[in-house]
């Protein structure tokens, strides 16, 4: 497994060994001691998966407090992954990273907790896959504006991004009571 490190503490990007052959293939998504030696010593506790249509664009969400990380892949189609620091007092706050994860590819991107997500489908449909640290907990949920122009996230879009009724009230960083922002002590 190839682990690459990113502008952002924490977030790691996993291109796992694939073993094909002219039947398909096989390859580990997750094990628990490889990806610790990684430095997630996180358990995970809930799976998710969503499909997706081209041009939809979901996030950028977070919990707090009871924040999740997120061990994310897309299993077909692509999508454009970002993670944005959301932790005060953190060095890289409101920065973000984003990388094309895909299903030839198989790579992986890990978004620690104290980090809001998103992606945007490039493919037709996209199967996304999500492996969370805690528990969906909708008391806590937080979303920040995709196209928030301070964190300036670079999306690759083509036309007007598909979102949710939820998605289209989120408002900037700036904007977040800051009661409702993780902090660097409690997610370092």
């Amino acid at each position: 497994m190839k682990i690459i490190e990113t502008t952002l503490p924490g977030v790691l990007v996993f291109e796992p060994k694939v073993f094909g052959d002219a039947r398909g293939f096989f390859m580990e998504t997750w094990q628990r001691e490889r990806y610790r030696e990684a430095g997630i010593c996180h358990d995970f506790v809930q799976d998710n998966v969503s499909s997706s249509t081209k041009g939809t664009l979901r996030g950028l969400h977070f919990q707090h407090p009871r924040g999740q990380g997120k061990l994310v892949q897309v299993y077909s189609g692509a999508v454009f992954d970002v993670a944005v620091d959301i932790r005060q007092g953190s060095p890289t706050f409101g920065q973000w990273f984003g990388v094309e994860l895909n299903g030839e590819k198989r790579n992986q991107m890990y978004v620690p907790p104290g980090f809001a997500h998103g992606f945007y489908v490039l493919s037709d449909t996209a199967m996304f896959s999500y492996k969370c640290t805690d528990l969906y907990c909708p008391a806590t949920e937080g979303g920040i504006a995709w196209n928030d122009p301070t964190i300036g996230v670079t999306w690759p879009l083509d036309g007007t991004p598909i979102l949710s009724d939820k998605d289209t009230k989120c408002g900037p960083l700036a904007q977040m009571p800051l009661e409702r922002l993780p902090d660097l002590e409690s997610y370092a």
